[in-house]
C-alpha cells in the first residue's frame, strides 16, 4: 500500500476489493477490511465516518463482513 493514502483511501480501497471478490473472500480477507475500516475511522473526517458506514453497510447486506 502506498503510504501516501489515508486510512480511509487504504478502507475504501479494500472495501472495493472484497466487493470484487464476491463470494470468495475469505475470514481473513472480511477480518482484514474490518480492521482497516475501524482504523479508519480514528482519523476520519465526519465525511469520511459517514462514507465508512455507507461502505459498511453495503458489506453487510452482501453478506461480506
Amino acid at each position: 500500500m502506498d503510504q501516501q493514502q489515508s486510512l480511509f483511501q487504504q478502507a475504501r480501497q479494500r472495501v472495493m476489493e472484497m466487493m470484487n471478490m464476491g463470494q470468495q473472500a475469505s475470514d481473513t480477507d472480511r477480518e482484514a477490511v474490518q480492521h482497516a475500516i475501524q482504523a479508519a475511522y480514528q482519523e476520519a473526517t465526519p465525511e469520511e465516518k459517514q462514507e465508512l458506514e455507507q461502505l459498511e453497510s453495503k458489506l453487510k447486506n452482501n453478506q461480506q463482513l
